[in-house]
């Protein structure tokens, strides 16, 4: 579907917290269902972020100064996507659906969210109480983004209650509206309120989504017995699918086993954090947990452990190899006029090949850090050891490295809090100027890096004439991102 999202008899995936990340989203796409929602963002993270196009992946990434991904989407959701933003201000709202509102199908404010954080911070259900707030939210959105606007919602304690707030929210020009049907104060071992969001769909024009209603579902058929029962024009599944996301299929569910070598692909082709990527499989595993499988699984500690639990090490290597080979060849595509963590390696300015580069150390191995690399990739080439020379800002007390390698410097222009990570950080600029990949999660495309080079005439014979042999020669492992999600 090409256009707008049409939310009229469709089957979702509800927002929820850690499970609506990338692999997710398009595992319940590839078993049927209609429209994906993303966990609930805060806008306060998603100012903070950039976006980039990583050509690695293959996705558009908004990330965060350090190189945390926040969201990551990519062509194959975007007309199926619905952003969910925790917000309290209209302001930051149209801030966020302006970074994100090319890349997503719809936008959504979440209006349901119990949780803590989100009701100190005037978000989520906070909002149920400040209709004047919430008129000021969506209207904001309605009229400056050109992607359609919905929320979602929590019953409030009374039925003509919630039916007052819903006819707001779609005066002020809603797409459609999300219902859980339960209190803020209850939780999912209670019964889901099916009444009163038939009551709603009776009052209101445009479509309503029903939500809250796992207990009922059990198979696909389900799914059309709960939306008889509420009424509603379309049903948005969340502990049904985040148990098993093949209870989309029309078919009927796969094996938890199948579902989690086919989750485990997509966390693999699009370098999905191990750690989400347990999260999600624990849930899929729910009433497994003590079985033997359930304790081998307890005991994973990476992606590969993951992948060699279902079989799956051989693509997880696979792909590895691929990104690796491919990263290298993006290196080598990069002109100066090229955004990219390399900024033109023949500009003639200085003696130093510098670049904004900060180490992150949970996105290398610690066994193989860049300067090991560096170190190794030297022996091989009969180099002299790289030389480190620090500098202490005395205003922070930060550190920033210059390395010497074959006659050149490299540095970082970001100020690290220890001389150990900027030496790291140099190791990285060397690393990137020469074409050997770092051990990196991914490169970081777009980051406004400074690469000035003098003395024209120096003829480096050793490094160039010898690069493309090491590269073959040299087993360089790319991690796997192992960034938090919100």
């Amino acid at each position: 579907m090409e256009g707008k999202v049409d939310y009229e008899n469709k089957i979702m995936l509800a927002p929820m917290v850690r499970i609506g990340t990338l692999p997710c989203r398009l595992l319940a796409l590839a078993y049927g269902a209609d429209v994906v929602y993303t966990e609930e963002l805060i806008d306060h993270k998603m100012l903070q972020c950039i976006r980039r196009i990583n050509e690695l992946l293959g996705t558009v990434d908004f990330i965060l100064e350090d190189g945390t991904v926040v969201f990551r989407t990519c062509t194959q959701e975007k007309f199926h996507v619905i952003f969910q933003m925790g917000t309290s201000d209209p302001m930051r709202a149209l801030k966020v659906a302006k970074l994100v509102e090319n890349d997503v199908a719809g936008i959504d404010i979440n209006m349901g969210c119990p949780k803590e954080f989100s009701i100190k911070g005037g978000m989520g259900a906070a909002l149920l109480t400040q209709p004047e707030k919430v008129q000021q939210i969506l209207t904001m959105l309605v009229r400056n983004i050109s992607k359609p606007i919905t929320c979602k919602i929590r019953i409030l304690p009374t039925e003509g209650e919630t039916i007052k707030f819903s006819k707001m929210v779609e005066s002020c020009g809603i797409a459609a509206l999300g219902v859980h049907g339960r209190l803020k104060e209850e939780r999912p071992r209670d019964a889901n309120h099916n009444a009163v969001i038939g009551a709603i769909v009776n009052e209101l024009c445009i479509p309503v989504i029903a939500n809250g209603g796992s207990m009922e579902i059990h198979s696909y058929a389900d799914i059309g017995k709960f939306k008889q029962r509420t009424g509603c024009s379309s049903v948005m599944l969340a502990r049904a699918a985040q148990w098993n996301p093949s209870i989309f299929r029309k078919e009927g569910k796969h094996p938890i086993d199948d579902v989690i070598k086919a989750y485990l692909k997509y966390a693999v082709d699009y370098d999905n954090p191990w750690e989400n990527s347990k999260y999600c499989i624990q849930q899929m595993l729910h009433d497994q947990l003590e079985s033997e499988l359930g304790s081998r699984f307890k005991a994973t500690k990476s992606m590969s452990d993951l992948c060699d639990l279902w079989e799956m090490g051989s693509y997880l290597q696979q792909k590895k190899q691929e990104r690796m080979h491919r990263e290298i060849k993006l290196q080598r595509l990069h002109s100066p006029d090229t955004d990219g963590l390399e900024r033109s390696r023949k500009q003639q300015r200085t003696d130093a090949v510098e670049m904004h580069v900060k180490f992150i150390k949970r996105n290398h191995r610690l066994d193989k850090p860049p300067k090991t690399l560096l170190l190794e990739w030297a022996r091989q080439q009969q180099l002299k050891q790289a030389e480190y020379v620090t500098e202490e800002r005395p205003s922070d007390r930060h550190f920033k490295a210059t390395l010497t390698l074959d006659g050149r410097k490299y540095s970082s222009t970001f100020w690290e809090k220890s001389k150990k990570y900027a030496e790291q950080a140099a190791a990285i600029v060397c690393l990137h100027h020469l074409g050997i990949p770092d051990g990196s999660k991914t490169p970081s495309h777009g980051d406004k890096s400074i690469c000035n080079v003098n003395n024209p005439t120096k003829s480096h014979s050793k490094i160039p004439n010898k690069k493309l042999n090491m590269l073959k020669e040299m087993t360089c492992e790319l991690t796997v991102n192992e960034t938090q999600y919100t």
